[in-house]
């Protein structure tokens, strides 16, 4: 059951006759981390919100690549541009179907990474390089917050599987409880990062030192939508 197999089943037409009778799908592949308790798998999370940021991503993605082919024609970067336009999508389609936080957070950092790349992408002007930088540093800073609430998560829940989560959260926290709000305030700090919230806002009007794709791919499908999604 590969990856093929989740977009041939789980169109969004599909998912949208199911309505309520929608079951997530949970595809386990291999074990990706063990150490103690900690048991990660390398895996796919296919529930309807997926199916609907799969769409996004895909749809508004090749709108946008479209464009750049174009856009990005006599270039001199051309290849190395659609080096990283391509692994930024990818990483943002395994941020939204990855079936445990842990698969999240690669897609997390992958975006981030190659955002650097994108936003820096006229490295050798001053202004595009600190630009690149500063969405850089930034994210880190979101995601030093994001880790630890994952970490903390493990602690309470003894997983960071997605299914497992949502069986065993409802049992382990109380409503409202301390935990509960320093883990959610955690993950928000995560957020408030890649969606360019207030404090950690100041790296997305500098995002403008990119190609105009790189722009519209950052701000309509991918970076900034993740920090929604999660």
């Amino acid at each position: 059951r590969g990856l093929g197999d989740v977009y041939k089943r789980q169109t969004l037409i599909s998912v949208l006759l199911q309505g309520s009778d929608f079951h997530a799908l949970d595809y386990h592949y291999f074990t990706w981390l063990a150490a103690g308790e900690l048991n990660i798998s390398f895996g796919l999370y296919i529930d309807q919100l997926t199916v609907v940021m799969m769409m996004v991503v895909s749809l508004v993605g090749s709108i946008i690549f479209v464009y750049a082919i174009g856009y990005m024609h006599d270039d001199p970067g051309y290849t190395r541009f659609f080096t990283y336009m391509p692994l930024f999508t990818f990483f943002m389609l395994l941020l939204v179907m990855g079936n445990s936080l842990p698969m999240l957070f690669i897609g997390w950092e992958g975006v981030g990474l190659c955002s650097y790349f994108l936003i820096g992408y006229y490295y050798d002007r001053d202004y595009a390089a600190d630009a690149g930088r500063k969405a850089f540093i930034t994210n880190r800073i979101g995601d030093f917050g994001f880790l630890l609430g994952l970490l903390l998560l493990f602690w309470y829940t003894k997983t960071l599987n997605f299914a497992e989560l949502f069986e065993r959260i409802p049992d382990v926290f109380i409503y409202a409880g301390f935990p509960a709000t320093i883990i959610t305030i955690l993950l928000f700090i995560g957020a408030t990062g890649k969606s360019a919230q207030i404090p950690l806002y100041i790296w997305l009007p500098d995002a403008m030192a990119g190609p105009t794709p790189v722009s519209a791919l950052i701000h309509a499908a991918t970076m900034v939508t993740a920090g929604v999604y999660m």
